[in-house]
């Protein structure tokens, strides 16, 4: 072969050396470097390879395919010859073929089938920084097989990962770094404008880059929404030599393939790229990188058993990967979208897939392995318990998993579809209806977004594919006749959502309120647009969401009848009372529910049969509400205040009465209440009852000892005492009654002196104190003095300690 030379070459012996002294070797090669494009061809030569097939993992099938295309080049051969891949719904392989480069997916369905790699030479993990969950599982199982297996060799490449960490795992092999060549970059900063959309942002600074630089361009965009938006944005406004190619994992083979070729001579293009561009490609041209900063990955909920979408920004080795994309053949540009001070905050790294994944499929595979405890195998990053957790739970719901996570028979039925596990247990259970066509089409569509449109309505995108033409479509249909005649059935024209409902029960949706918003059987909420042709039906079965749980969007659903899901559910539904505390009208209600999960199929009032669990009700109801709402006479709270006063000066050998105390330990009210539903039917004496039980009798007489409830005052009245007063025990009390009491009232004892409101004969406070005799030698006379002027008709005396005390308006016989 006489290839031009690239920066990988000189690293290129050190490598064959290390792979010729053992099993196990990493590779460290900056982006550009050529380790996708030469390694392989490379090994071909070793003689520890004999016949064997190298097999090289890419992450993406856009990668996959460029790769196996560069290499027959540099080989003078066709794709399919020497050099062939293996990837989703397309493949070119041959007897010839001896370097095979498939999608890090459907190394694992290999893996699985054949433990033993037979015919397999060497395994390559390519780009192996981006950790996705398929390639971690991929390793642990190679240097599981490998253990059986001496001549096995396994090579882990990246351009970014701790090379020290990998080579770690693989039992401390070496570690063959290549400095690589790259092309000098300028970085310009634009900060980010909050209050711009994102699209016009992007669009502003790819137009300003075209005037600007020369070449073409490369722009990074978190999905394919905004790459339709700003194509829109930017038609008509580039300069005319400009062509604009999108460039996302949807779009079919063909169109990806054109996205990145070189432009026509005498053009320049702008390709609006996902993340699929930042690793494995070279795109001939382009030396300006727009980079929006931002990415979508899925996000693993456990709690409610769904992955979502989530739009985040990049992590520093991403921003980098992206940049250099720029110096790969001549020196470059990049334009970035935030701030230069804004860098050092991002993320050093993306998180491992392993950590952020829904794990059922992971768990079903290393069970077929024969692995129920991941951590007998070799992972750069274990399994999170949670998500296991969650995993073996779904899966054991599916029948895959028996009680102790072995795998079962209906498991090894689905281990051999290569889909997601409930996929699969839809495909299996729909194949006993004689329906398994229908079903794997439906499988197809939820894998391959495009296919039979972008609508909600998962029927109508049935139907649609149906009717589509074209390769992509052709070989989607004979994939999913594959799945289907995999297990032995390929009838169709069943229910959509009788299917989906088996591989999502935990997804069945129920219309909850405003028209389209739906409550999930797992509790979550989601919502269609009020248009949207789905938001009036009573039951879906939801399949994908997007946003955060309380503002998740409904992207792909189908209705199901409401006797469809009694059938398929009926083990799972349950049938039960419930009782609870209704604020609105503050009494206890009894419904009987029909439930599936979070899902009120049926509900109906019902009378009340448990007299004490309703009194607990209504006691925890009213606790919610505030015992103040209670019905309590005046004597009741006195009693309580007074109660109150002692625990707060003698300590808590004393009841807390307190509304606070009350509410805290609701259990003195349920006796007292019980045959009673609504606050409405309690009155006073059943709050007596219940004091009775807080305070018995001989406390209450320890109390009337230390804290009378009155005061008898002198001139023959019972007046009442607040312990409640915000200062202490107070007693009101008109200044005359007081006449002649040449000692202060107090409590406990004499202890506690009383706090006295001194009041006028109007009742209005004209003095308050502690301490009644210096007020009658003190300050009287000026007192009496003012009283006198203003009251008259009353008997002021000039020494009242000499005076009769009197309610009235003059003592008797004056």
């Amino acid at each position: 072969m006489n290839l031009p030379p690239l920066p990988i070459d000189e690293a290129l012996p050190r490598l064959l050396a290390a792979l010729a002294s053992g099993p196990y070797a990493v590779l460290v090669a900056p982006p550009g470097a050529g380790k996708t494009t030469r390694v392989p061809l490379a090994l071909l030569e070793a003689k520890w390879r004999g016949d064997g097939k190298i097999v090289m993992l890419e992450p993406r099938r856009l990668a996959a395919r460029a790769a196996a295309r560069r290499m027959a080049q540099s080989l003078d051969d066709e794709v399919g010859g020497v050099v062939g891949y293996r990837v989703r719904l397309d493949a070119k392989v041959s007897k010839r073929t001896r370097i095979e480069v498939v999608t890090e997916g459907v190394f694992t369905r290999m893996i699985l089938d054949d433990p033993e790699l037979t015919g397999i030479a060497a395994v390559l993990f390519d780009e192996f920084h981006e950790r996705s969950l398929d390639a971690d599982l991929g390793l642990a199982l190679a240097l599981d097989a490998a253990a059986l297996r001496d001549d096995l060799r396994v090579l882990v490449m990246s351009a970014t990962i701790d090379g020290a960490r990998v080579a770690e795992l693989l039992d401390g092999a070496p570690v063959v770094v290549s400095e690589g060549r790259a092309f000098p970059v300028e970085t310009i900063w634009r900060d980010r404008d909050p209050l711009v959309k994102i699209e016009d942002q992007v669009t502003s600074v790819v137009l300003e880059a075209l005037r600007e630089q020369p070449g073409s361009a490369l722009v990074f965009l978190p999905g394919q929404a905004e790459i339709g938006r700003v194509a829109e944005r930017l038609a008509g406004r580039v300069p005319a030599d400009v062509d604009i190619a999108p460039l996302y994992g949807q779009l079919t083979p063909e169109e990806q393939d054109r996205a990145v070729q070189p432009a026509r001579p005498g053009r320049r293009k702008v390709v609006l790229a996902t993340s699929i561009a930042e690793t494995s490609l070279t795109i001939e041209g382009v030396r300006i990188v727009v980079d929006s900063g931002l990415r979508r990955a899925p996000a693993y909920e456990p709690a409610t058993g769904l992955s979502v979408l989530e739009t985040r920004k990049v992590s520093r080795a991403s921003a980098d990967q992206r940049r250099g994309r720029a110096g790969r053949v001549e020196p470059g540009v990049c334009y970035r979208l935030w701030g230069e001070g804004q860098n050092a905050a991002l993320l050093a790294f993306d998180a491992p897939e392993m950590l952020e994944a829904d794990l059922s499929g992971l768990a079903l595979d290393l069970a077929g392995w024969g692995v129920s405890d991941p951590s007998q195998l070799q992972f750069l990053d274990p399994p999170p318990a949670p998500a296991w957790n969650e995993a073996v739970g779904l899966l054991k719901g599916l029948e895959a998993l028996d009680d102790s996570g072995r795998i079962t028979v209906e498991g090894k039925a689905l281990a051999r579809l290569p889909l997601h596990p409930r996929l699969g247990h839809m495909i299996h259970r729909a194949a006993e209806e004689d329906d398994a066509l229908t079903a794997a089409q439906l499988a197809v569509l939820l894998g391959e977004r495009g296919l039979g449109g972008d609508g909600t309505d998962l029927v109508h995108r049935l139907e649609r594919f149906g009717r589509e033409r074209g390769k992509r479509a052709d070989e989607a249909r004979g994939l999913a006749r594959r799945w289907a005649g995999m297990v032995g059935n390929t009838g169709s024209g069943g229910e959509v959502g009788r299917h989906l409902a088996r591989a999502y029960p935990d997804r069945v949706a129920q219309q909850a309120g405003a028209r389209g918003r739906f409550r999930l059987a797992n509790g979550r909420q989601a919502s269609l647009e009020d248009s949207d042709g789905l938001a009036n039906a009573p039951y879906l079965v939801v399949t994908d969401i997007t946003g955060a749980a309380a503002t998740g969007r409904i992207r792909a659903a189908a209705a199901i009848e409401r006797a469809t899901i009694e059938e398929l559910f009926a083990g799972e539904i349950v049938d039960e009372a419930t009782m609870a505390f209704d604020r609105g009208s503050r009494s206890v209600r009894a419904r009987r529910v029909r439930r599936l999960g979070a899902l009120r199929l049926d509900e109906a009032p019902v009378a009340i049969a448990d007299a004490a669990s309703a009194a607990q009700a209504l006691a925890e109801g009213i606790a919610g509400l505030g015992v103040g709402v209670l019905p309590w006479s005046k004597e009741q709270q006195a009693l309580r205040a007074r109660t109150s006063y002692l625990r707060a000066t003698l300590g808590e050998a004393w009841p807390d009465l307190s509304d606070a105390g009350l509410a805290a330990d609701i259990a003195w009210l349920v006796p007292a209440i019980t045959g009673k539903t609504a606050l409405s039917e309690i009155g006073a004496d059943d709050l007596g009852g219940a004091l009775e039980g807080l305070l018995p009798w001989a406390r209450r007489q320890e109390i009337e000892r230390l804290l009378p409830s009155h005061f008898d005052a002198p001139s023959g009245s019972h007046l009442p005492i607040d312990y409640g007063a915000e200062n202490g025990p107070a007693l009101e009390v008109r200044v005359q009654e007081l006449f002649g009491l040449d000692k202060h009232p107090s409590v406990a004892g004499g202890k506690v002196p009383l706090l006295l409101v001194l009041l006028s004969p109007a009742h209005r406070p004209i003095q308050t104190t502690r301490d009644l005799p210096g007020f009658w030698r003190g300050s009287w006379k000026d007192v009496a003095k003012d009283l006198k002027g203003r009251y008259p008709r009353h008997y002021w005396p000039e020494n009242p300690l000499e005076a009769a005390a009197t309610a009235r308006a003059k003592p008797r016989g004056t």
